[in-house]
């Protein structure tokens, strides 16, 4: 007996990723064509019928419109953090409507953020992308965000990045055609390794060119504890007492490892967290000043322009123009 499809949605919204919607179909594709059968199936969606911009500037053609779909087994979103629903009321009922009918759902990316938008993250543990995972977690406190490159709770889906949309699909290959298939597959675009699911995301060390995970034991719980202090930044001296050394050695060993030093690095990390909810918030500098430990914006602005070469209120206003350019949402008026 023929295996039936197992047929996959997904719903584009303008500026998504499409390095996700590649990954997500070109593994699938080669995995029907090395197995000579059609084991997936896959149907682009929109709102509407309306070609939908990428983040690539590429336009894709809707398949169906998201009220028509029929016959999915999955469904994902694509999207940036910032994708609004053009129909408010009716684009998020359908998707209730299919999770009732049993469609696991799931998003890709910045897609996370429409999906919970829909109500349906309530309960569910969701994987996001490190460099949104401040604005996130600013505007979804209540929904528990993971570090991992992917997340499976229940009917519910989730990959932080491109690469994470590659592994997801990888293992929906190997559940349904096996690890000799999945292996076959990896290899014809030489996939490296293939990760666990609760695989770390991995993280940049700010300027450093290397990620986190590379550095001594004292350099990363270091940064761990710069992380979990955003708001309330901690002194110097009490970090270098915290991982067990001299503020002397400890300056010296940051310095080497990261080419900083930990003040400025750490300036850097609560900036670099400001500027996520400058670009995927509507949060008032104010606001965003506190929630990285400025009592007043005046001075997160001026250190915020030194590091990223402009002010926060040009950089909101340029990227607003870039939305409006792509379709992501209107210009301001």
């Amino acid at each position: 007996m023929a295996l039936k499809p197992l047929k996959l949605g997904f719903l584009m919204f303008p500026g998504f990723p499409m390095a996700c919607l590649t990954s997500a179909i070109e593994p699938l594709r080669a995995a029907n064509e090395i197995t000579g059968t059609r084991a997936f199936a896959w149907v682009l969606l929109g709102e509407s019928a309306d070609p939908v911009r990428s983040s690539a500037e590429v336009r894709f053609t809707p398949d169906e419109a998201l009220d028509q779909a029929q016959g999915l087994d999955q469904l994902y979103l694509l999207s940036p953090p910032t994708g609004s629903y053009a129909d408010p009321r009716h684009s998020p009922a359908v998707l209730r409507r299919l999770d009732r009918a049993g469609v696991t759902i799931g998003a890709f990316s910045g897609g996370i953020f429409p999906l919970v938008r829909a109500g349906l993250m309530e309960g569910h543990r969701c994987s996001v992308h490190w460099c949104y995972e401040t604005a996130f977690k600013a505007e979804f406190p209540k929904v528990e965000a993971e570090e991992t490159v992917i997340v499976r709770d229940r009917r519910r889906i989730t990959a932080s990045g491109a690469g994470a949309v590659f592994d997801l699909m990888l293992r929906l290959i190997e559940e349904r055609l096996g690890r000799d298939t999945m292996t076959e597959v990896a290899c014809w675009f030489q996939h490296p390794f293939v990760r666990d699911e609760d695989a770390r995301q991995k993280v940049p060390v700010q300027r450093a060119g290397g990620t986190a995970d590379a550095l001594p034991t004292p350099i990363r719980e270091a940064i761990r504890l710069f992380d979990a202090h955003i708001e309330d930044p901690l002194r110097i001296p009490d970090v270098a007492d915290a991982v067990e050394m001299s503020e002397r050695n400890f300056e010296r060993l940051f310095k080497r490892e990261t080419g900083q030093s930990p003040l400025r690095y750490y300036r850097l990390v609560r900036l670099s967290k400001a500027r996520q909810r400058v670009l995927y918030s509507d949060d008032s500098l104010s606001e965003i000043a506190a929630s990285v430990g400025y009592p007043r914006s005046g001075p997160m602005a001026r250190h915020y322009a030194q590091a990223f070469g402009v002010s926060p209120q040009n950089e909101r206003r340029a990227l607003a123009g870039l939305r409006g350019l792509s379709g992501a949402m209107p210009p301001e008026s």
